[in-house]
């Protein structure tokens, strides 16, 4: 008996979802741009979920679609329909309905006990990180003692450092460490993330803005610090 072609997986991906509270194509078409300028490399072409749970009334769902897409997004589904007319109506669109559950929180990755004794793993960077590249340290926390590009991304289990410009995107915590922690001495950065909480470039404070810089979490929400 010949192979099988293909094979069907089971797997998970994360995505951004966009919560809508506007109807207006155009309306959401000129947010959602403003979003996709600030950060391009990190936007452009990226798959979405569009939550539409606090939507009333009907939508016209193949212009809110096309909306999306002008942005430079790409729908993979919606989410949060809780009408079942508004339901029937985005299935004739051709759209997918996702459920993304009921608030469960997915647990972090546990991590394998590491003996008392055991040093500190960190990944080192010594060269500029270029526009196009992802430096990712797993299990460890990353140092840069360069400068990181638009368009570079860094991503760690644990802390990040940057010490130099940082221009590109920084994600901390990458497994769900909520203690982690981004360290920059000049943060110019289009993204930066902790534990999957995250700011765009528009939302870092403009104090901080091309400055040094410490970011943590406090109540799970992102807070700003000058680097002493």
């Amino acid at each position: 008996m010949s192979q099988s072609p293909i094979e069907l997986k089971g797997s998970s991906f994360t995505l951004s979802v966009v919560h809508l509270y506007n109807s207006e194509p155009e309306v959401i078409r000129q947010a959602l741009q403003e979003k996709v300028d600030q950060a391009p490399a990190f936007l452009k072409n990226a798959p979405v979920v569009i939550n539409v749970a606090t939507l009333n009334g009907d939508a016209n769902w193949k212009e809110l679609q096309q909306a999306v897409t002008a942005a430079g997004l790409r729908v993979v589904g919606i989410s949060g329909c809780k009408d079942e007319r508004q339901k029937r109506a985005i299935a004739r669109a051709g759209l997918p309905l996702l459920n993304e559950g009921k608030g469960q929180k997915i647990p972090p990755p546990v991590a394998a006990p590491v003996p008392d004794n055991a040093p500190a793993k960190t990944r080192i960077i010594n060269a500029p990180v270029r526009s196009g590249q992802q430096i990712y340290a797993r299990n460890s926390d990353l140092i840069v003692t360069s400068s990181v590009s638009a368009g570079a991304e860094l991503i760690a289990d644990g802390n990040i450092h940057i010490y130099g410009t940082m221009r590109g995107r920084a994600l901390a915590g990458a497994s769900g460490d909520a203690q982690c922690q981004i360290f920059c001495t000049h943060l110019g950065a289009e993204l930066v993330s902790i534990a999957g909480q995250y700011w765009l470039s528009d939302q870092i404070p403009s104090d901080f803005f091309g400055q040094a810089a410490r970011l943590s979490l406090l109540d799970n929400a992102l807070t700003i610090q000058p680097l002493n």
